[in-house]
């Protein structure tokens, strides 16, 4: 387990758990306070990762969790909601249905097999490795919401914002004004190259454009270190690259891994976790129409995994 995640104390009660480096699993978490109440939003990959989360806010604050939002279905954001006892759990219509069968079991069973899937299961070790699935902590949300939803922390009001599908099917962000503080999820991955699993893209450049509408002054990514606009507007620049130049390749009569390979990435050469170029051009040529472009999890993996060693 990494041992440099930390705190961020904005002031006004307002925090997060920002684990470094934001790569594979390593997702951020946020605490909204006032008086005696709290708001989570996420909980992280496993148990042992939520634990030493729950525990570090709760020598922070005495506040007690009454509401955890999860921002959407992955399971870095959720695998750990049992262990907030007595929460109500909310997340989006969307984000809730594909929790049912994204659960930790699939992923248990996909490490299970790594030895057995060469080149993807070394690189889903390198991914993954480092969590417990077969211990994780799910619990499915109690309430769901379509649109928005605001709900109230002590005198604190928080909205919650529908923006997907986009990243995923089901994304929210998370907006408090008192705190001028957003918590986007993975509609912002820092210093780390997005990956777009659901589309279409044009939401999640909306969904840049709505967090940029917001005037928030903190900004807590779903991975990565807090950022700033300048951040938002480095990640809508990446989607909309990564779309044009796709669209480039779809014209032309590439193949989406081919395309994938040859988009140059030198604007965002400091970025980590480049490979997922494959994932975002596989939505985006299946988003033009091509029904080859896969959208199987375990072929996404593999080509991943092919763009990763062609990096190493």
């Amino acid at each position: 387990m990494r041992t440099d995640a930390h705190i961020n104390d904005f002031g006004n009660g307002c925090f997060a758990w920002l684990q470094p480096d934001g790569g594979w699993g390593l997702s951020n978490a946020g605490l909204v306070t006032d008086g005696n109440d709290a708001l989570l939003i996420d909980t992280l990959f496993d148990t042992q990762h939520t634990r030493a989360m729950l525990d570090g806010f709760a020598r922070t604050t005495d506040a007690k969790i009454r509401t955890l939002v999860n921002t959407h279905q992955n399971g870095d954001h959720w695998f750990g909601n049992a262990l907030v006892e007595g929460a109500e759990i909310i997340a989006t219509g969307r984000a809730a249905h594909d929790m049912k069968r994204e659960g930790p079991e699939r992923l248990a069973m996909m490490m299970k097999a790594a030895p057995q899937l060469g080149l993807t299961g070394e690189y889903l070790v390198h991914c993954f490795g480092r969590y417990d699935f077969e211990h994780a902590s799910p619990k499915l949300p109690d309430t769901t919401f379509n649109g928005r939803m605001s709900r109230t922390v002590g005198s604190k009001r928080v909205d919650l914002i529908e923006v997907g599908p986009a990243h995923t099917g089901g994304d929210a962000i998370v907006h408090v004004p008192d705190d001028r503080a957003v918590f986007t999820g993975d509609i912002l991955f820092i210093n780390g190259h997005p990956i777009v699993w659901a589309g279409p893209i044009g939401n999640w450049i909306a969904a840049c454009d709505m967090i940029l509408s917001l005037k928030a002054e903190i900004i807590v990514p779903g991975h990565g270190p807090v950022t700033d606009a300048h951040g938002v507007e480095r990640v809508r620049d990446y989607l909309v690259y990564i779309r044009d130049e796709a669209k480039k390749r779809h014209d032309a009569g590439m193949g989406a891994l081919e395309a994938a390979r040859s988009i140059a990435l030198d604007d965002f050469a400091s970025w980590g976790d480049a490979e997922r170029i494959a994932v975002n051009v596989a939505t985006l040529y299946r988003e033009f129409g091509d029904t080859n472009a896969p959208a199987d999890a375990g072929v996404l993996f593999g080509w991943m995994a092919q763009l990763w060693k062609d990096r190493k």
